[in-house]
């Protein structure tokens, strides 16, 4: 039986990534297959859906930036959101109760305050796929869209915590000593070296955490995060976060299945969830008029609304929890599991249109922005500059360098991160904040100018879309990108690059070429 359920939840999941939407869409498909197969999910498939609980809220407290959490557009932006969709669900919920439409008719206010609630939060599942698909994780709305996301999810974990119903021992108190071991747990991280014994350095993390909550009568999820925090800002905790991805949505399937499997849809349940998803636009025009308020320029704010226009899996465990304590009937969870589904098919469809979405509405769009720009946001020019350096990592700073050599103070690096920027202008490097798949900045800047410009982005994605944005803004000069695979080269140069370089073969050639005139050059007596 075993073997059944992992071949139907890969099928599910395939046809699911092959219609664009993420694999878990899917695996809910799955579950209802499973359901209406009269399978019973069991104490198994219920504890490795606790356990990909547990790995995805230890690889937020990884990625938890609390210095990023403090900028105004992310904390009060995202409070502001979501207690103003709390509102107007409950009253759209409300109205619906009164036709007599069931199983709405007779809730009680608190019940239809929580299934908004759950009803609030943005997938960042969806998001971050949609976004490093397109390469723009790094772009200004990434970035806003992510720390939301983030924000968000401590919220849930708020609420999870608070839904325990018990209060903790006394001995509860003792973990505001964890911060002590933190030296001591980031040598051990710092000595275990990559890969697999990374991977169960972190299984131990965050199952110790959830357990030493537990243990005092907390939250076991609440600990998951809280160990997740602990190891944050390690050089090695994005490498520990990336190494436990796959591995953390492997047990999540888990979850999904046993949402499915909770119960079979029926017309009910699919006209309601529908009428859910009459929501969307709101949320969008929402997030959208919120985030220009704070300043945002209205191309970050849209395609920042774009992202976060869906609901989430969090929703499904806020209504799991709901369920469990009886604050809500097991139909509401199979209803949130189906607007889920169809709010990543709406989502994934205008997701994907954004950027020709921004350029046919821009007119509408603009007189929402306010007079003032967000510094991050700010369009920053690069002058009389010739040649433009996208992306200023190991690649593109010894670019850098060379390119200076011939053309001097005519080379402008482009990088979006601040930090970087701010360090590389110590060393007297032209450099300014940019971002190369942003349209308003080519539209900012004259394209007659520059002769050359050079992506060394971290990811294909990021060169791929950069070069797509130039060439849709009529830009007519030379593009140079790099490349990790010979696919990936052919690829670029299909949407316009003029080189692509497979940085690892030029690697190769360039070390073979040092070695060989080494070799060949006069021995030293």
């Amino acid at each position: 039986m075993d073997i059944v359920w992992l071949a139907l939840a890969f099928a599910c999941g395939w046809i699911a990534q092959q219609l664009t939407l993420p694999p878990l869409v899917g695996f809910l498909a799955a579950g209802f297959g499973l359901r209406a197969l009269g399978a019973d999910g069991g104490e198994l498939l219920q504890q490795i859906a606790d356990l990909g609980i547990t790995l995805l809220l230890f690889t937020i407290g990884l990625k938890l930036n609390l210095r990023s959490l403090l900028r105004p557009e992310i904390w009060a932006g995202t409070s502001l959101h979501m207690a103003i969709t709390i509102v107007v669900s409950v009253a759209v919920l409300w109205l619906l109760g009164l036709s007599g439409l069931a199983p709405i008719a007779g809730l009680p206010v608190t019940t239809l305050a929580l299934i908004a609630f759950a009803l609030s939060f943005s997938s960042t599942v969806f998001a971050i796929k949609a976004l490093e698909s397109r390469g723009e994780l790094s772009s200004c709305h990434g970035r806003v869209a992510i720390g939301i996301l983030i924000m968000q999810d401590i919220i849930a974990v708020v609420f999870l915590a608070a839904s325990s119903g018990k209060l903790p021992s006394a001995w509860a108190f003792l973990l505001l000593l964890l911060p002590l071991l933190k030296p001591f747990v980031m040598l051990i991280m710092h000595k275990t070296g990559h890969d697999e014994l990374l991977l169960l350095f972190g299984l131990v993390a965050a199952i110790a955490g959830a357990d030493l909550f537990e243990l005092v009568g907390m939250k076991a999820d609440l600990g998951a995060l809280a160990f997740g925090v602990l190891l944050g800002g390690h050089r090695k905790s994005s490498e520990l976060a990336k190494i436990m991805l796959h591995f953390k949505n492997l047990f999540l399937i888990g979850f999904f299945l046993t949402i499915g499997l909770s119960g079979l849809p029926g017309p009910r349940e699919f006209g309601i969830a529908l009428l859910l998803t009459l929501i969307m636009p709101f949320k969008f025009l929402l997030f959208f008029t919120i985030l220009t308020r704070f300043h945002l320029r209205a191309r970050t704010a849209m395609l920042t609304a774009l992202n976060l226009s869906n609901y989430s899996e969090f929703g499904l465990i806020v209504a799991a929890i709901g369920v469990t304590n009886a604050w809500l009937s097991n139909e509401w969870l199979v209803i949130i599991a189906l607007a889920l589904s169809f709010s990543f098919i709406q989502a994934s469809i205008f997701s994907s249109m954004e950027h020709r979405l921004y350029a046919r509405f821009e007119h509408l769009l603009l007189p929402f922005e306010s007079d003032t720009r967000l510094a991050e946001d700010e369009i920053v020019t690069p002058g009389d500059a010739e040649v433009l350096i996208f992306g200023l990592g190991r690649t593109g700073g010894n670019a850098y360098r060379a390119m200076r050599e011939d053309y001097g103070d005519r080379v402008c690096g482009v990088d979006y991160d601040q930090t970087r920027v701010d360090a590389y202008k110590k060393l007297g490097w032209r450099v300014i904040r940019g971002d190369a798949t942003d349209a308003d900045f080519w539209r900012a800047i004259d394209h007659q100018q520059i002769r050359m410009v050079m992506l060394a982005l971290p990811s294909f994605n990021e060169n791929l879309a950069a070069v797509k944005e130039l060439r849709s803004a009529g830009y007519p000069g030379f593009i140079a990108a790099t490349a990790h695979f010979d696919d990936e080269r052919a690829r670029l140069e299909s949407a316009g690059a003029d080189a692509a370089f497979n940085i690892f073969a030029e690697a190769g050639a360039g070390f073979a070429a040092h070695a060989r005139s080494s070799y060949e050059s006069p021995r030293r007596t």
